[in-house]
């Protein structure tokens, strides 16, 4: 606790060079702060762009406080000239607010004399005609719920000789609530009495204010990143939950010499954080037949995961019902038009005939299957398709492929490959053809798979994405 000022021995102002140098400094800092903060760009739905202009703020006012602080040390001194280069302080902020931030008083209890300064006046609205307040008439400017802190302070100042800090809301009387942040302490006579109480009174309503925005910005943020994190959550439980729950090579028809051996592998962007509406799926029907299919819905989340389930889980149903493939996109268009939130699709669906060893499939804006025979691949032929709820109505075409003992199939979304491929560099369908040679050595559908992830990589993603390939047996 610092010392009792006597009041034989008064306080001296500091130098003026020290505190000059301060204040340069902090007029040097103060425009450096503003200008990061005039910089910072502010978009309403960005809520760390929000917190990060808060911080900005609350840094100016806190600095512009220094500021005054720092001017009160050099009392006695000639005023600083308005052109002294201050930048002007944060928006929001009135002239009569920058002007009035602190003021002093003093209550001279022998003489029963009050003293305040003309700075005190304006922070409390008071015209100076009115007089100053007495000690048992400040609290009646307060809040109610404020009145015993001041009634405290005051007691042990003037009883016990212990200094003042505390904070209070007043009331003016043009009707503004202002913050005040109140410092004092007692003047002791020769006979260690309390003589006079002096103090000085803060105006911190606005930096409060900027307080209070940093808190609720902050606040806002974290609320948005927990909700972003539980809807990934969501989003990953609900991925898991509808896509095939199958690890390693499948065979099917079972029994048959042209079995497929089929594996399939879900590629996660390179942040983990972006959970799309990729999906893959490979089913035996009833038929005898073959599904393989894979697809992507735009979007990213708890919805573009809903929204997969539920086109994945159309497409199987319509497929195990004998619907071919280019009808069934167009029943996929249709339910994607009709679905509550609107979204765009691109997908791919084929069906194997074994008996035949044919394949039949349909597409709508999706990349064509690669074919990869004796060590050479290529990209099959697209029939007609449009992205699945881009037009109404819309009409599928459906192609039809004659397959050989070992030939691999490679389906994949276009997530696999990264966006916005430079110039001279291989693009994602280039990269895959380049690994059939690879793919004739291989051994199984999951050595192929294998094949794809280690040439695309874990990292160089910026969206998921699926792979499936389907080896034809002989």
């Amino acid at each position: 606790m610092p010392s009792h000022l006597y009041a034989d021995r008064p306080a001296q102002p500091p130098e003026p060079g020290p505190v000059d140098a301060l204040i340069s400094r902090t007029r040097r800092l103060r425009g450096d702060v503003d200008a990061v903060r005039r910089d910072t760009v502010v978009d309403e739905d960005d809520p760390r762009g929000r917190w990060q202009r808060a911080l900005c703020d609350l840094a100016v006012h806190q600095l512009d406080d220094l500021g005054e602080h720092l001017g009160r040390l050099r009392e006695g001194l000639p005023p600083v000239p308005e052109s002294s280069g201050l930048p002007p302080a944060a928006p929001g902020t009135t002239a009569e607010d920058r002007q009035t931030r602190v003021g002093s008083a003093e209550w001279n209890l022998l003489m029963d004399e009050v003293t305040w300064s003309e700075e005190l006046f304006q922070i409390f609205g008071r015209p100076p005609e009115a007089g100053p307040l007495p000690l048992d008439e400040l609290g009646s400017t307060l809040f109610s719920e404020d009145q015993p802190l001041l009634t405290a302070m005051v007691t042990d100042c003037l009883v016990d000789g212990k200094p003042i800090d505390g904070e209070f809301r007043i009331v003016r009387d043009d009707g503004r609530v202002r913050t005040l942040h109140m410092r004092g302490e007692p003047v002791l006579d020769s006979d260690g009495c309390t003589a006079t109480m002096w103090a000085v009174l803060r105006d911190v309503s606005e930096l409060r204010r900027s307080q209070r925005a940093v808190r609720e910005s902050q606040d806002s943020l974290q609320r948005r990143q927990e909700i972003a994190r539980t809807e990934h959550r969501l989003a990953v439980e609900l991925q898991e939950a509808v896509l095939p729950p199958w690890r390693g090579s499948l065979r099917f028809p079972h029994g048959s010499a042209a079995a497929m051996d089929v594996a399939a592998h879900y590629l996660p962007s390179a942040t983990g954080s972006l959970i799309g509406g990729d999906w893959y799926d490979a089913l035996e029907l009833p038929d005898g037949r073959s599904l393989l299919t894979v697809g992507d819905l735009t979007g990213h989340g708890v919805s573009a995961a809903s929204g997969m389930a539920m086109m994945l889980g159309a497409l199987r149903g319509m497929a195990i019902a004998g619907i071919e493939p280019g009808p069934l996109m167009g029943w996929l268009n249709r339910l994607l038009e009709a679905s509550v939130q609107p979204a765009l699709g691109s997908a791919l669906c084929c069906s194997y005939d074994p008996a035949r060893r044919v394949l039949s499939w349909a597409q709508a804006g999706h990349p064509a299957p690669l074919l990869f025979r004796c060590g050479r691949g290529r990209a099959l032929r697209p029939p007609e398709g449009v992205l699945l709820g881009a037009t109404a109505g819309a009409a599928y075409g459906q192609a039809e492929e004659q397959l050989e003992p070992g030939d691999v199939l490679v389906l994949h979304t276009d997530g696999l490959a990264p966006q916005g491929i430079g110039f001279g560099r291989p693009d994602g369908t280039e990269r895959l053809l380049a690994l059939a040679p690879r793919f004739l050595a291989a051994r199984s559908a999951q050595d192929c798979v294998r094949l794809v992830t280690e040439e695309f990589g874990e990292g160089e993603r910026e969206d998921d994405a699926c792979v499936l390939v389907a080896r034809i047996g002989g």
